[in-house]
């Protein structure tokens, strides 16, 4: 089973146990992490979206931070003597997913009204095609 979800504006394919890096997550003093916002669930070949996922969950637990690759920025503007250089670290929590829960699915076998109505309809007799008028186009 694996879920899509959506972590600090970006889009990670998860299953139970990958550890995975987000956007920094201030988790303070909690262990673990739930994630409500899911894309999709696929359980063995059947897949849920839509109001199916609404009340799906991911839980993962934090195992740590890491510093990502560092980025250098710089900006020139030539003949003006501008020149400017800058860098970014950009800071990410690895969790592990522990668990993917779908909510329970309703049956869906007929209720006892319906099968009273198709039963009904069964009986009903068809009319004849002879005591049919056909239908004339007056123009």
């Amino acid at each position: 089973m694996y879920a899509v979800i959506k972590a600090g504006g970006k889009q990670h394919r998860v299953a139970v146990g990958d550890v995975v890096e987000v956007e920094l997550v201030h988790g303070g003093d909690e262990e673990s992490v739930t994630f409500h916002p899911l894309l999709v669930v696929d359980d063995d070949g059947r897949t849920h979206v839509g109001k199916e996922v609404a009340k799906a969950q991911v839980k993962a637990k934090l195992a740590g931070e890491k510093k990502g690759d560092k980025v250098k920025v710089f900006k020139y503007r030539p003949k003006s003597g501008y020149a400017k250089t800058q860098g970014h670290r950009q800071m990410y929590t690895l969790v592990e997913v522990t668990d993917i829960s779908l909510p329970k699915s309703r049956s869906t076998s007929p209720s006892k009204g319906d099968d009273a109505a198709e039963a009904s309809a069964a009986e009903a007799p068809a009319p004849d095609a002879a005591s049919e008028t056909p239908a004339t186009n007056a123009e």
